[in-house]
Parts: C-alpha cells; sequence; structure tokens
C-alpha cells in the first residue's frame, strides 16, 4: 500500500476542497477536512473500481449519503481520473456546474446517487446491496462469478438521526447484507453545536441490535482503515458499520467546532489552515503531485480489475448463452416471457381497481423477470402478491421477487431507488394512498434524479370507508401530481389498470403513481375504440360520446368515471360526454387534445373524490365535484351519501 500516495490524496482533497468552498463563498469544508483520508483509501485502495468506465455493471458503489460534503466526492473522483476536471472543481456550485452544492445523479460522472436529504443515501445503499445479492444469485454459477461486488456510504450524525435511516439499516441487518458497508464519521458535531444535546444514544449498541457488525477505529489511521474493511468483508451475514472517530474541520483554525462545519473558512482560515496542513499558502486549488502520480499508476491496476471481469464474463456468456440472453434483457429492460393481458367483459366484471391490479401485476411479472418489489406490510389489501415467483427475498433466498419491507415507507421508496439505480432491476413498492405521505420526501428525490419507480397506492379514497378520515385521502393526488416529473395514474376500472400498469414499466425516466380503489367498479364500454394507445398518448380519452358538439362534458378520473356515467342516466334531455382522465398532468401539457376531447361543450364539469386544487382552469368552483374536507368514519356507502358524494348528487349538479 502507498501510504504517501493516500496521504497525498488526503492533503489535496482538503486543499481543493477549502478552495472551492472559499470561491464559491459557500459550502460544507467541515467534511472534506475532516474526512478525507477515507475517501482516499477507499478509491485508492479499497474500492473496485474503473475511473475510465464509471459505468462498469460490476464496480463497486459508493455513496455520499452526507451529501453536504459533497466536495469530498468530486475532489476524489477529480483525482482518481473520473471526469470531474479542475475547471469542473472551480466552478463548484455555479449554475450548470458538474459539482452542484449535493451530488446529483447524472450531473456528474462517477456519482451514484442524488444525496441531498440527510438519511436518504444510506437506504439507497441497502438498495443497491439488496440488487447486488438478487443479481449475484440469478446468474452466478459454479465455476464464473460475474456478480460481486460491494456497496459502500459515508454517514455523518445527521443522517443516523434521520429516522429513514434507521428503517433501512432495520431491514438491512434482518436481511444480512453482508456486501453493505458503512463508515459512520464521528465528530459529534452537527449545525446547532455539540450533538451531546439531542444525540446521545449508543450507536454501536443501537446497530447490534439492528444485527450489523459493529467495528471502531480513527479516521487518520489508514492502515487500520484497510484492516477494518477487511474485518468487515470477512462477515457474510452481517453489514457493518465502521465508526471512524475525526475531528471536523480538521486543520482549520476552528476545527472541532460548529462554525466549520456549513460555512467557507474565509481567506485568513484558508490561509491559517495550508499553514497547518503543510499546504503551500501562496497557491490556491494546489494538488500535491504525488497523488496525480499515485493515480496515474492506480489507473492501471483499475482497468486490470475491469479487462479480468470481461474474460470472466466472456468466459460465462460462452458457456451459458440463454444466461446471457437473459442478462441482456435484465440490463436492458427487454421481455423474457410472454403473457396475455387479463380479460375483463363490460358491464358484467366489477372488480376493484386494487384486484385488477393484482392481475396486471402478474401479467407484468411474467413477461419480465426483473420486475421485483413488495409493499410495506400491506400485500394482502395491496394485491402485490406475485405468483409463481421465486418466492420472498430472504438471507436464504436471494432469487426471491417479493420483498416484504415492514412498515418503513420512507425506506421501502428509498431502497427501491437504489435497485433501480443500481441497474439490472425494476423495482416497484406499495402501500395505502394516505401513506404516500411518508415516502414523499423519497419520491421527490427519485423525481428530481429521474429514476423510474414504480409506486403502488391503494384504498385511494373516502370509500375506504370504516377506517376513517386518517385513512381516506383528499389531497394526495393534487400533492403528487405537484411534484415535477412524477407522474399520476388513477384507472377507471380494471382494463385501464392494465394500461396503466404498461405505462409504468415503459417509463424510463420518472416515478409512476398508480391510485387503484378498494371498492369494485363496472368496466364499462369505450365510446374510442383505440383508447389504449389514446390515453398512453394523451392521458385521457372518451368514454361516453354524447354527441359531436355535447351539452356537457365531465372529466373524471378513477372511480369516478363510473360515477358520472351513472350521473349522467338520471339526466334525461342532455347530451353528457364522459372523459376519463387518467393522467391529468400529461393532459393538462397539450391544448389541443383537451379541445378535442371537451368537443366543444358549453358546460364543463370535474368529477374527483379529491380536492378540487388543479382542476380550476377547466371548470369553474361550483362544477367541480370534489371534497375538500376530510372524509368520515363508516360503510363507504354510508359515508359517501353523508358527504353527498353519490351518483344522485353529481346528477344534481348536472341538471343545473
Amino acid at each position: 500500500m502507498n501510504i504517501k500516495g493516500i496521504e497525498a490524496t488526503a492533503l489535496s482533497i482538503r486543499s481543493l476542497s477549502m478552495d472551492a468552498i472559499q470561491k464559491a463563498k459557500s459550502g460544507h469544508p467541515g467534511l472534506p477536512l475532516g474526512a478525507a483520508e477515507v475517501a482516499a483509501v477507499l478509491y485508492g485502495e479499497i474500492m473496485k473500481h474503473n475511473p475510465a468506465d464509471s459505468a462498469w455493471v460490476d464496480r463497486d458503489r459508493f455513496v455520499l449519503s452526507a451529501g453536504h460534503g459533497s466536495m469530498l466526492l468530486y475532489s476524489i473522483l477529480h483525482l482518481a481520473g473520473y471526469k470531474v476536471s479542475m475547471d469542473d472543481i472551480k466552478s463548484f456550485r455555479q449554475v450548470g456546474s458538474k459539482c452542484p452544492g449535493h451530488p446529483e445523479r447524472g450531473m456528474t460522472d462517477g456519482v451514484e446517487s442524488t444525496s441531498g436529504p440527510l438519511g436518504q443515501g444510506i437506504a439507497v445503499s441497502v438498495g443497491m446491496a439488496i440488487a447486488e445479492t438478487m443479481l449475484a444469485a440469478r446468474f452466478n454459477t459454479p465455476k464464473h462469478t460475474i456478480v460481486d461486488h460491494y456497496t459502500y456510504t459515508l454517514v455523518g450524525e445527521g443522517c443516523l438521526e434521520e429516522g429513514v435511516s434507521s428503517e433501512a439499516c432495520s431491514l438491512a441487518g434482518t436481511l444480512k447484507l453482508g456486501k453493505l458497508i458503512a463508515f459512520y464519521d464521528e465528530n459529534k458535531i452537527s449545525i446547532d453545536g455539540s450533538t451531546t444535546v439531542t444525540f446521545s444514544e449508543d450507536i454501536a449498541k443501537r446497530y447490534e441490535a439492528y444485527g450489523w457488525q459493529v467495528l471502531r477505529g480513527s479516521m487518520y489511521n489508514v492502515e487500520e482503515i484497510v484492516k477494518l474493511v477487511e474485518e468487515a468483508k470477512a462477515e457474510k451475514d452481517k453489514p457493518s458499520l465502521i465508526i471512524l472517530k475525526s475531528v471536523i474541520g480538521y486543520g482549520a483554525p476552528n476545527q472541532g467546532t460548529a462554525d466549520v462545519h456549513g460555512a467557507p473558512l474565509g481567506e485568513e482560515g484558508c490561509a491559517a489552515a495550508k499553514k497547518a496542513l503543510g499546504l503551500p499558502a501562496d497557491k490556491t486549488f494546489y494538488v500535491v503531485p504525488e497523488s496525480y502520480a499515485y493515480f496515474e499508476e492506480k489507473r492501471k491496476e483499475f482497468a486490470a480489475k475491469e479487462e479480468a471481469w470481461k474474460a470472466e464474463f466472456d468466459a460465462w456468456a460462452k458457456e451459458n448463452p440463454e444466461l446471457a440472453v437473459k442478462w441482456d434483457a435484465y440490463w436492458n429492460e427487454k421481455p423474457t416471457g410472454e403473457a396475455a393481458a387479463p380479460v375483463y367483459k363490460a358491464g358484467e366484471d366489477k372488480p376493484a381497481t386494487r384486484d385488477a391490479s393484482g392481475k396486471s401485476l402478474n401479467c407484468m411479472a411474467d413477461r419480465y423477470e426483473w420486475l421485483v418489489g413488495g409493499s410495506a406490510d400491506l400485500q394482502g389489501p395491496n394485491k402485490t402478491k406475485v405468483k409463481n415467483d421465486d418466492g420472498t427475498y430472504s438471507p436464504e433466498n436471494r432469487k426471491g421477487r417479493t420483498i416484504e419491507y415492514g412498515i418503513r415507507e420512507f425506506a421501502m421508496s428509498q431502497i427501491q431507488s437504489g435497485i433501480n439505480l443500481h441497474g439490472g432491476l425494476r423495482a416497484f413498492g406499495a402501500t395505502f394512498l394516505v401513506f404516500s405521505d411518508y415516502l414523499r420526501p423519497s419520491l421527490r428525490v427519485a423525481a428530481l434524479s429521474k429514476i423510474p419507480n414504480i409506486y403502488i397506492f391503494t384504498h385511494d379514497s373516502i370509500y375506504v370507508g370504516e377506517d376513517g378520515p386518517t385513512h381516506q385521502p383528499i389531497e394526495t393526488l393534487a400533492a403528487l401530481r405537484s411534484i415535477p416529473n412524477v407522474q399520476v395514474l388513477r384507472p377507471g376500472d380494471a382494463e385501464e389498470s392494465q394500461i396503466a400498469w404498461e405505462m409504468a414499466v415503459a417509463s424510463k425516466d420518472h416515478p409512476v403513481c398508480m391510485a387503484f380503489t378498494r371498492q369494485g367498479l363496472a368496466v364499462y364500454e369505450k365510446a374510442d375504440k383505440d383508447w389504449q394507445n389514446s390515453v398512453k398518448k394523451n392521458g385521457a380519452y372518451i368514454v361516453q360520446e354524447g354527441g359531436s358538439c355535447p351539452d356537457i362534458t365531465v372529466l373524471a378520473t378513477g372511480s369516478e368515471v363510473n360515477l358520472a356515467l351513472d350521473a349522467a342516466k338520471l339526466v334525461p334531455g342532455k347530451s353528457i360526454r364522459v372523459v376519463s382522465v387518467l393522467d391529468k398532468t400529461m393532459f393538462d401539457k397539450n391544448e389541443e387534445v383537451q379541445k378535442k376531447l371537451i368537443g366543444g361543450a358549453k358546460r364543463v364539469v370535474v368529477a374527483e373524490a379529491g380536492i378540487s386544487m388543479g382542476w380550476e382552469g377547466y371548470a369553474k368552483k361550483s362544477d367541480c365535484f370534489t371534497l375538500n374536507d376530510f372524509g368520515e368514519s363508516g360503510p363507504a356507502a354510508k359515508v359517501a351519501e353523508h358527504l353527498g358524494f353519490t351518483p344522485e348528487k353529481f346528477a344534481e349538479l348536472l341538471k343545473k
């Protein structure tokens, strides 16, 4: 091990970080100054990676969960030879820079995950570790190992204080993810001061209780860090938390204090830090020459490891041609089988759309073996049981396609993101629609990161009934639609549920949320005979024609399509068009489609079992048949009657 090269790299990380933050007049110098050694030794000696090919599928993954310390990551990526130039470093936190304030997926070569909000990074890492085990179980053979890598993450106090890390790490221990290794930067400082005020628990005992191996060492002893990682790797049945004692802002005049956490050092502070660290005080963005030389030599080793893997892969593919075809399908999201879509009879079948979703999920699972996932302890109510699959994913069954997340919605969503970011698999997660609030922060990051997570949300309205207003979503659809790059689908019957699933699986760069009913809904005739293509293209289509120029056009979603059709029968003498708006956001974007589907109606009425927010552009407030207050506890039909949300009441509105 080249200790001098690692020390030069750690020193260079500190140099680049303090100067980039000072130039930007913004940033967090505490972590990159305090934890430079772990980044240097990780990228130099521990990780299996190749800066020349950041997409190598069998690379080790590293996620900087403590994303505010992003200059640590950008500096080591630059030094190691990733496509992060010195000009990129100098433009830290500027508009359009490859080095944004927090790491963002797709912005910077070598960055695995967007990790701004604390705690979400370690949860993503759990998903990546799960994906590695799933793929290894499917594709490794007794003779050839083509999936064999580790997932590393660097966390701080803030990450471990956030609840999502507790959810995810508890599950990681239960699942015995031995190839997940987390470094804990233990400096006992947060923005407001010492963590002893708010964070006094014994972290080691907590993680041991989760089922993790806990190891301890110093941030500033690189040989010890290497030995600790070797010890972590030797433990096959437990993820490892390596607690590294550190000093926040190491080398700065205000090291060890909250002041160094999130503010530039200032010109005098930088000069003093450089003097203390042995850096030239008259130079900015200085890199110790030995660091560049160290990685120049290392890059040959990195490339050789990938070449060796490619040779192993080629031998595996030659001996296992069927597996090789399947590998290509997994990594490029191609069909692996055939399955006919469920067939329903209009006017006869009346399944709840959650039941229809269950059938469609199994149809998709038969078509695509790489589709995996589960629910937050609601497999029965969510209808997410994959039949004839490889069973439940567990330490004993890594081939299982069904993941039992437990009551952990936030972690479930981030783990989905980790699986999808890893590649080779596509993950879905499920819960009640009202509990999407528990995972909303993760959904936002997935949308920002353009990750195609699939969310199954059931029990989508007041028709949940007896569980009462705590379980009856009112504002939730509007809230989900408000997040940019999130597709929200609310199918009106079983046939639309199948199309919703096809749209979800086809998504490539955005999360998809599907909202399904608990109550039964009649399958209806569609006036548009090409409705499947119409809805995929426009987000809406005509269910009931109502003439070429109807008196009223009803824009309805989900269960309210049936309600509108029933209400229209109670309004003789008026021509009423009913449009099913499966995807309101898509429908919103095309005025020509809106005009065509509304059809020049004298009046537009909206029907949705949720708040009116977002529908104002289509109908005046008095023509929005919506719910702007919370629900009530009781049998579904009685609740609807109590709240005036029935076909009869809707018909009264249409008659006005």
